[in-house]
Formats: structure tokens, sequence, C-alpha cells
């Protein structure tokens, strides 16, 4: 099969140039001016821009055990209609993914059912040490370690533990940190204060700067001690960018950092318009938190955009306070709410396609994605950046059916996406046929 796009504006390693495409099977074969082999399928591009799809690097697609928020097939069916073309999904799950068999049967679920490319982290316990370390780095992203209360047996906050982790894998540590003792004291005194009915607008003060900080810093501190390679999901403070780098090619950075797409968008205020359905765990917190994150991303402190897409039900999340579960969905929309930002001038297309695509690729050594480049996977992205579009019930894809961003306009729609060389999504149309495979990844010495 052969595909040829042609004159596209190719938003590329630093660059936009207009070219065409030739895409062979699953890889891209040819980057040129002008290509005139034959094809099976020639796609006009003119005025359209061409970038790398997305890799999502964390993720929450519920299956198994918790499908009744989403699943494999539902939200991987929504990614690739937001251009995201690959995803990393977090070990949460129910059971939660912390041996090798129970990691097994989610890659064999994702074989049968995923419109995208996937991988799956190895989730680790205070007591899964011997089963963390038979992971296989060749085609397992990293090992996922929470370091604040989640679903589940899976808070790690035994310091040996954590230090055993640490000194004796090579694999990439993700964390998620929020420091458990603040949170709990802060939780009672609001309880005291207001029942289980606490405005959710407490939510940034109950999960604070001050847990963010104290848990990062830690985790910092072990990976240097240790040598490990940490990478801080999700960044909501401003304070915590101060503990990043800057100075150095990401590729030889041994300690990076994440943001999300709400912590870029959301401040605390919206919890008075937006309630629970903008409650996630790192809360969205101040107008200096938001500004402080988006300088630490564009000075190159933070080096990945994600989303911790996490769908609850509608019902779940107009509980009080303390019963509405933290998370909400996000893959489908993740690049058009950076386009937004490119048209608003907050970012450049090429600084989109480095943080979405580009780095993802290069933090978690991703084989042969992540770039637009002869003899990579043909995973591909076509926006139209001249088009307006509002976010409503009908158009939304998760299985929750709803979205934090429900009724904001957006003037960038994605008219294609390519998986492995196929063209699975066309003008709101999806390929009901699955192309998805699993991602595999560099080991280094």
């Amino acid at each position: 099969m052969k595909i040829l796009i042609k004159n596209a504006q190719i938003v590329n390693e630093g660059k936009i140039i207009e070219s065409d495409i030739l895409i062979e099977n699953d890889l891209i074969s040819k980057i040129d001016s002008n290509i005139s082999e034959e094809a099976d399928q020639i796609i006009h591009a003119s005025g359209k821009y061409l970038l790398p799809g997305v890799i999502d690097d964390q993720v929450h697609f519920r299956e198994p055990g918790l499908t009744h928020k989403g699943d494999i097939e539902s939200e991987s069916r929504a990614a690739i209609a937001g251009g995201t073309t690959s995803f990393i999904d977090q070990p949460n799950t129910v059971p939660n993914a912390v041996t090798q068999e129970l990691l097994a049967d989610k890659y064999e679920i994702a074989s049968q059912k995923s419109f995208a490319n996937y991988g799956f982290m190895m989730g680790g316990t205070n007591d899964n040490l011997e089963e963390v370390l038979k992971t296989n780095p060749r085609n397992v992203p990293g090992i996922k370690l929470f370091l604040g209360s989640s679903t589940g047996n899976m808070l790690v906050d035994n310091p040996e533990t954590l230090e055993n982790i640490f000194s004796n894998t090579k694999m990439l540590i993700a964390v998620h940190c929020e420091d458990e003792a603040t949170i709990r004291a802060n939780t009672q005194k609001y309880l005291d204060e207001y029942g289980e009915d606490i405005p959710v607008k407490f939510h940034h003060l109950i999960r604070s700067e001050e847990a963010c900080y104290k848990s990062s810093s830690k985790a910092i501190e072990l990976a240097k001690k240790t040598g490990a390679r940490l990478h801080v999901f999700h960044l909501s403070t401003a304070i915590e960018t101060e503990l990043f780098r800057n100075d150095i090619p990401l590729k030889d950075k041994k300690i990076t950092a994440e943001v999300c797409v709400h912590h870029l968008t959301f401040i605390n205020e919206d919890y008075e318009t937006r309630g629970g359905l903008i409650k996630w765990n790192p809360a969205v917190k101040t107008q200096k938190d938001k500004d402080g994150l988006w300088e630490a991303l564009l000075d190159d402190r933070i080096d990945v955009i994600a989303t911790d897409h996490a769908p609850h039900t509608w019902e779940e999340k107009q509980n009080v306070y303390t019963k509405c579960p933290s998370g909400a969905p996000l893959v489908q929309h993740s690049l058009v709410v950076m386009l937004e930002n490119y048209r608003n001038g907050k970012i450049s297309l090429e600084r989109i396609v480095e943080k979405m695509a580009h780095n993802p690729a290069i933090l978690f050594r991703i084989e042969k994605r992540g770039f637009i480049r002869e003899g990579y996977k043909a995973d591909l992205v076509l926006v139209d950046l001249n088009e307006n579009w509002t976010v409503e019930k009908d158009n939304i894809l998760y299985k929750c059916g709803w979205s934090p961003l429900e009724g904001m306009n957006f003037h960038s729609k994605v008219t294609h996406t390519f998986v492995n060389g196929n063209l699975v999504y066309e003008n709101g149309e999806i390929n009901e046929q699955k192309f998805g495979e699993r991602l595999l990844f560099e080991v280094q010495d």
C-alpha cells in the first residue's frame, strides 16, 4: 500500500517545509519537494500542516477492571481522532499491573483492541521489587511509582523500598509526586470545618504546593544519590520547576519533567464554574503556577506535554468533594488545545511538535517514532489551522461522554491521522480496523 501526501507544510525537527511525503506500507519511504510516484491514494494537503503523531506518555485507559469509565478500544479511538498515535498507559487498573503476568494481560488486550500504538508501565509497590526487576526494557517503557495516594495498593512510601527500586533498575522510573502526610493533614483540616462536602475550590490548598514540592524534591534527591533515570509526571507548581535543568540536551538528562495540558489551561479560579470536572491530582493551582509552568516549558526545564487522561463517569464527578474522583478525559483534545495556544502566540508549532512527539520519543527511547524521517514509522497527523468548531457532547468520543473542555471553541482541527502507514481517521470518520502496535524501546547500557 502506497499513500502520497502532496504539498503539506511539514513541521519537524525545528523547521517547517513544504514537501511531499510517500508512505509505503508502515514506513515513511520518501520526503521530497516533488514526488511523482504512482500511489494507491493521493491526499492533497495544500495549506495544511503535517506533524508527527502525538505520543502521550501518561494515560489511564481504565482496562482492566474500570471499563465502565473507559477502555483501551474507546479511549484509543478518541486518541487517534485527536492526533495521538501512541500512548503509554499507567498501572493503576484493577487489578494493578504489578506482576509480569498482569502486565502481559494488558498487552494482550491492547493487541486486540487498540487503534493507537501502546506501551504499559510496570507498577511498583512497597513489596514487589522482585517483579519490577524482571521487567524487559526492550518492550516496556518504564516503572511507575505513586508517591502520593492512588487507586488500589500502589502508594510507595517505604524509604527502603524506594531506594532499592532506584538503585537496582536502569529503566526509566516515572513518579507521581505528592506528599501523603501533608495531604492527609490538609484534608483533615477541611473535613473538620466542612464535613464531606468540602468546596472544591479548596482542592489546590489540600493537595498543596508544599505537598508537591516536598515529594518531588525528595524523589530528585534520591535519583541523584542512586544515579536512577527519573521522570516526574504532571508538574503543577512554579516552585517545582526550579528543580530541573535546561543546560544539557534531553538525551543526556537523567532527571526530566512533564506538564499536562490541564495545568497549562486552567487555574484555581476555574473551580467556581467547572467544579469537580477539573478536579485532578495534582490539583490545578494558581495563575502564578500556570505562568511558571509555561515559562519552564518554553525554556526547556520541562521536557514533555501529556494529558494524564483519566476518565470517570459523569455521575461519579457529581459527587461531593470527598467522593468525587480526581481525573478527566483529555486525549482527544490535547493537540487542539496546544494549537490554540499557538494561535494565541504562546508557543510555536515547532515547539508543540518537540514537546508532544520528538521529546517523548527521545526520553523513552522509542524506536523509529516521534519524527518525520525516511525509514521511520508513518505515524502522522494532518491539521487544518483555520477551522472553527466547539467541543460538544455529539463530537466527544470518550466512553464517559463528557469533557472538561465542553463549550470551548477551537480554531484548528485534526483532519487526517495515520498509524503505521494506515489512514485511521479522516474528517470525522474512523477506520474501524485496528493498526496499533506495541511500542519498542532502544536499550542502552
